[in-house]
């Protein structure tokens, strides 16, 4: 330890007394810093994040979330890995290759419900924003409905994802059969909308907050036409309890502007959830739930939906629970 000799003042040296004082100051200061814990240390290491498909939704905000833990822990790093979506994203969490990710509630939920592995160990952080069901065809396509699918080309997203989970029961709900009444093309949200364009698929299925970058590109090179969902609902209530998560919503008219001219359009709605598991360390958690509320307004520049996340409903994470170091933070901000 360093030593420190401090000099007292010569005998009738005017301010003398007040140099002691600042010197037991000082010595006080010292020993304060020495003896009195700095707080609880910043978490350390990488932690891997499970997107989605590239042009998607997941992989912009997942790219967002990231720059902004990296100012706000910048001893914890994000690492990003792709996926074919939520359904994906869960299989990766549960096998340890993802330690967050982001899924839809009802991905979840049928992952609970089938007895998926790992489905006991599901933890929420937050819930996020709404994913919107939006069909996709071209300007003049007859299709006019979900039942207008029937012997058509139609998109389905990847096999793993969100999308392809949520369009087999819109298609459910319509009377449509998706192995024997549609041709149903596997394909992601990076490649359906050139598909679309160049004549290889009729239509296309796509659920993604608004607007979803892919589509609004598509819209600047072809005429495209949004088909609305909305009449589906009460089919799929009637469905229940695999589709108790969906519920009727209204996309804006000004999502896609130049596809919509000013007109809402009717369709499905169903939250997204950030996911982890019960192992995850609460520190990293914590620091990872502060980061994420934090970042919405910035986040919500480039990536709309991130505007939907908000204090008051992130808590709401049915059909999960909160993991610990989540509920810290929303504890430790509670009005």
């Amino acid at each position: 330890m360093t030593a420190f000799r401090f000099l007292a003042p010569r005998p009738g040296v005017p301010g003398g007394r007040a140099l002691g004082g600042a010197a037991l100051l000082v010595v006080l200061g010292l020993l304060a810093w020495w003896l009195v814990p700095a707080g609880p240390a910043q978490p350390r290491g990488t932690l891997t994040f499970a997107t989605g498909v590239p042009t998607g939704v997941y992989q912009q905000y997942g790219s967002l979330l990231k720059q902004r833990l990296a100012r706000d822990v910048p001893g914890l790093s994000m690492e990003l890995v792709p996926s074919q979506g939520s359904v994906q994203n869960i299989d990766m969490l549960v096998s340890g290759e993802a330690d967050f990710t982001i899924a839809q509630s009802d991905a979840v939920a049928a992952h609970l419900k089938q007895g998926g592995e790992g489905g006991d160990g599901l933890r929420a952080v937050a819930r996020l924003y709404d994913d919107y069901m939006q069909l996709v065809v071209p300007a003049e396509s007859p299709v006019r409905e979900a039942r207008d699918l029937r012997g058509l080309r139609v998109g389905m997203g990847e096999e793993r994802s969100g999308v392809s989970l949520v369009a087999g029961r819109l298609l459910e709900a319509a009377g449509l059969d998706r192995e024997q009444d549609i041709d149903a093309v596997p394909a992601g949200i990076d490649v359906m909308p050139g598909m679309l364009e160049s004549g290889e698929l009729d239509a296309f299925f796509w659920s993604g907050g608004l607007p979803t970058g892919a589509i609004e590109d598509l819209a600047v090179v072809d005429h495209i036409r949004l088909v609305p969902l909305g009449a589906l609902m009460s089919r799929l209530h009637r469905m229940e309890p695999e589709t108790r998560h969906y519920r009727a919503a209204v996309m804006p008219g000004d999502a896609y502007p130049s596809v919509q001219q000013g007109e809402p359009v009717d369709t499905i709605a169903v939250s997204n959830l950030l996911v982890t598991t019960a192992d995850a360390d609460p520190a990293v958690t914590e620091a990872l739930t502060r980061s994420l509320i934090r970042s919405r307004d910035t986040i919500g520049q480039r990536v709309h939906a991130a505007q939907k996340v908000d204090l008051r409903t992130a808590i709401y994470t049915d059909p999960l629970r909160l993991h610990t170091g989540a509920q810290r933070y929303y504890r430790a901000v509670k009005p």
